[in-house]
């Protein structure tokens, strides 16, 4: 059926396929998926997937409509991280970074968070490939099974070249998206370095009634909040990276599901094919395991936004019309934000910090009743910060805090309790040995 499609005697409009696997319908997209297809085809390979595709798809993308930013552009942006660094130092006991931040293109965001994005999508990718050729193998007749072997490899580099395809449109799309490097929740960019994307910042300030020098300022305090956070706790971006790409190696196909498509499958109208892939009917229920991972990481995610939150929040209240565009960045996220649509097409993670509301009035009680300084030592190590039920009851994260800060004795739990009594009983009885 691929050898008919890709030499122009199948039913099958090529326009079709470019939609059922999400991609645009216009005549260079096409020609370029139509290459693309027939060059895994003829290579076969090893079923590797060629990631520069990805690149390239997303780099194309991001290029359309795009503008560089304007010397005047550079300058007040400039100014902008400028003050919203010295307004920071007020408010946290973070350090500096050690890069200078930047001011990206949409391209130049593809290409410096390209990496990173296919760290997180291959283990979807390699699931779902592993889960085709094993169907493959499977269910095909007794007299095909030694030819199976070489059209596994061939399956697996023509879904990989079109996996790779979808991630360069996500990733492309998501260029005219994000306003900076730390706006999907995790940090992208390497070295925890700053960097805003001038034209979408233009974009974001439109129809705000806000003076753009203000826009600007408020998005690179948040911008560096981020940065900086991720900076300081080294653990942090590790953390959360491997969260992702745990729960995304947990998704396979569900193989009867396939063989049902494939049984009722009309070549001409591939729509109910391509309903399957979008609505995910394909992909099974999460696991338990998924589950815990998808709340740990959703905790996580509220933890870091409710911290950006309150200290952008303290750290722009010199800013007359703060709140009005606090306001734009809440209503942004909870419509979704730019980050969602992207992981829930590319990992099948809806990644959006469900508690962000909790969190932030969590932090706001602590650096109310222990200050910033004590605030921020949180983020030390990943034991000391607050849990999923501190966001739940914050003040008894209130209640240990201030007792440790005043130096009182620490409440023991059951367990502590039960230990310390043995303990005492044991030397009570030995007093030789104290």
């Amino acid at each position: 059926m691929l050898r008919d499609i890709l030499s122009g005697k199948s039913s099958i409009d090529p326009s079709q396929l470019a939609g059922a696997a999400g991609l645009p319908n216009d005549p260079a997209s096409i020609a370029a998926l139509m290459s693309q297809l027939q060059g895994a085809l003829r290579g076969g390979g090893d079923g590797a997937i060629n990631w520069d595709i990805a690149l390239s798809q997303g780099q194309e993308r991001a290029a359309a409509g795009a503008l560089s930013p304007t010397p005047k552009e550079r300058a007040e942006l400039d100014q902008a991280f400028h003050i919203a660094a010295l307004w920071l130092d007020e408010v946290i006991s973070v350090a500096e970074l050690t890069t200078s931040p930047r001011l990206m293109t949409r391209k130049e965001w593809v290409t410096a968070t390209m990496p990173l994005w296919i760290q997180l999508a291959e283990p979807v990718a390699t699931s779902i490939s592993d889960s085709l050729t094993r169907v493959l193998t499977e269910q095909a007749p007794e007299e095909l099974q030694g030819m199976m072997a070489g059209a596994s490899q061939v399956m697996r580099s023509i879904g990989g070249t079109l996996f790779a395809m979808q991630l360069g449109q996500v990733v492309g799309q998501l260029a005219s998206e994000v306003v900076s490097g730390g706006d999907v929740g995790i940090p992208l960019l390497s070295d925890q370095q700053a960097a805003l994307l001038p034209q979408n910042v233009a974009e974001f300030g439109e129809g705000l009634d806000v003076p753009a020098d203000q826009v600007q300022i408020y998005l690179a305090v948040r911008e560096l909040a981020h940065a900086r956070l991720f900076r300081h706790s080294r653990w942090l971006r590790l953390h959360l990276i491997s969260s992702i790409t745990d729960f995304a190696r947990g998704i396979h196909i569900d193989s009867s599901r396939l063989e049902e498509l494939a049984e009722g499958f009309d070549p001409s109208n591939p729509e109910e094919l391509r309903q399957a892939m979008v609505n995910g009917s394909l992909i099974p229920p999460k696991t338990d395991a998924q589950l815990a991972a998808l709340d740990r990481l959703e905790t996580m995610l509220a933890l870091v936004e409710g911290w950006v939150d309150v200290v952008t929040m303290e750290a722009t209240g010199r800013l007359p019309k703060a709140d009005a565009i606090a306001e734009t960045v809440k209503r942004r996220r909870a419509s979704g934000g730019p980050a969602e649509s992207a992981f829930s097409t590319l990992v099948g993670l809806e990644l959006r910090p469900r508690r962000l509301r909790e969190a932030a009035a969590m932090w706001q009680a602590v650096t109310d009743a222990v200050g910033n300084e004590a605030r921020d030592q949180l983020w030390a190590h990943p034991d000391l910060l607050p849990t999923s039920a501190d966001l739940d009851d914050p003040q008894s994260l209130v209640a240990r805090l201030t007792s440790s800060a005043q130096g009182a004795e620490p409440v023991l739990d059951e367990v502590d309790q039960a230990l310390e009594d043995l303990l005492r009983d044991d030397n009570t009885e030995r007093p030789h040995e104290e």
